[in-house]
């Protein structure tokens, strides 16, 4: 929940689900009204998602990837390009059956959620989007690296990009791209939790990023982490 200027009541979370099992849907819609977020509707595709979106202006969308007419995937990437006020996507997955998260990273997504994930996962996860976090666990980490194991090496950007940052903003990119917390980050650094928010805010704007998916994802384009080396 937010709280708005003036009003100390918070504000519920509200949250777009889209799946096209109905039974998921209507499983995903009793647990967040339990916990006090606002569904603003249910998406059977992504086409229906971009429509409900629209008109609901959710915080937070649950995405499944597999759906027919348009996939998450696509979805996430149009509803990402909206701009600064777009919502946060959460991706619905089954890790051992999906091999999209890196595209899906790509494409814009927040954070990940197994569909099989306990109800107070799913509550926190949606919490710590809306709040402008990453939900990037290190399973998610690792197919990262994977995916990265495998690419090209001519087909990364140039680390040119990573010139604008001071040397402790690339200390924090490197951390935050092993898939460290702040805290991590801070008691790693020696350094304090609200210094190393405040690097992390910097680094991310100067690299004109999102969010620490992002930011993840171009330390390893850039070769500022390589796979099987220590940085």
């Amino acid at each position: 929940m937010t709280s708005q200027p003036g009003n100390p009541s918070p504000v519920p979370l509200r949250v777009l689900v889209a799946d096209d099992q109905e039974l998921v849907r209507a499983g995903f819609r009793l647990i967040l009204e339990a916990a006090g977020f606002v569904v603003v509707g249910e998406a059977a595709d992504g086409a229906e998602a971009l429509a409900l979106a629209a008109s609901g202006r959710p915080d937070v969308v649950l995405m499944d990837i597999r759906m027919p007419v348009m996939d998450g995937l696509a979805a996430t990437r149009q509803l990402t390009a909206t701009g600064p006020d777009a919502p946060k996507v959460v991706i619905l997955t089954t890790f051992d059956l999906d091999d999209y998260v890196y595209e899906a990273l790509r494409s814009g997504a927040s954070g990940f959620l197994l569909k099989d994930a306990p109800r107070a996962d799913l509550i926190a996860a949606i919490r710590v989007v809306a709040a402008g976090d990453a939900l990037l666990a290190p399973s998610v980490t690792r197919r990262l690296i994977e995916a990265f194991s495998a690419r090209p090496v001519a087909t990364t950007p140039s680390p040119s990009k990573l010139a604008s940052l001071t040397p402790r903003e690339r200390d924090i990119l490197l951390q935050v791209a092993r898939g460290q917390s702040n805290t991590e980050i801070a008691r790693t650094l020696v350094v304090s939790e609200a210094t190393v928010k405040t690097h992390v805010a910097h680094l991310l704007a100067k690299l004109g990023l999102r969010d620490r998916v992002q930011a993840v994802i171009l330390a390893y384009e850039t070769g500022a982490v390589t796979p099987g080396r220590p940085d």
